[in-house]
């Protein structure tokens, strides 16, 4: 029951988000991005007991897809940011955006602040892709090629980059300047 409404939750939240985005791409990608997260969770559970011998199931098989749809949500994630980037770029750029710099300073600001966020979303997207990748079945890219040191180092550019834009948001919210 609690999965039930975690899973509605979280659908609920993704179409509040979507209604507030224009970009039909961009909400699919969201979506898809959701239901690759909701479809994880159990996958990630269902293989954890497995290897603790609650269920009698391949173990691996379950990592293998929880694994596989982490790095389908990242990869949506990355598409996701690349557009966003691109679509911001553009708004920067636009004819419009010159003619009227005084009145969108503030405006053009915010669209800064954001190209920002959406870029370390970008950077640490990758730096988790490039993780999921290396933990699939080897002969999957580059899957089990990464040396130990390097697993580190992805994960904690991610990490850091996940803390600095939470600390950076709440300051945001507090009243602090980006």
């Amino acid at each position: 029951m609690a999965a039930m409404n975690s899973l509605a939750s979280a659908l609920e939240s993704y179409r509040t988000r979507d209604r507030l985005e224009e970009d039909v791409f961009v909400r699919w990608l969201s979506v898809l991005g959701n239901m690759a997260d909701q479809l994880y969770y159990p996958c990630e559970h269902v293989a954890w007991a497995a290897d603790a011998k609650v269920l009698h199931v391949d173990s691996a098989r379950w990592w293998t897809l929880s694994t596989a749809l982490w790095g389908l949500s990242l990869l949506l994630g990355v598409v996701r940011s690349l557009w966003m980037i691109l679509k911001l770029r553009q708004k920067l750029r636009s004819p419009m955006a010159t003619f009227t710099s005084r009145l969108s300073w503030s405006k053009r600001r915010a669209v800064e602040v954001q190209m920002q966020s959406e870029m370390l979303t970008l950077i640490s997207n990758l730096a988790d892709l490039a993780n999921a990748v290396h933990w699939l079945p080897p002969g999957i890219l580059w899957a089990g090629c990464f040396p130990s040191w390097l697993v580190g180092l992805m994960g904690t550019i991610s990490s850091l980059l996940s803390i600095y834009q939470a600390a950076r948001a709440g300051s945001q919210e507090g009243g602090g300047s980006p």
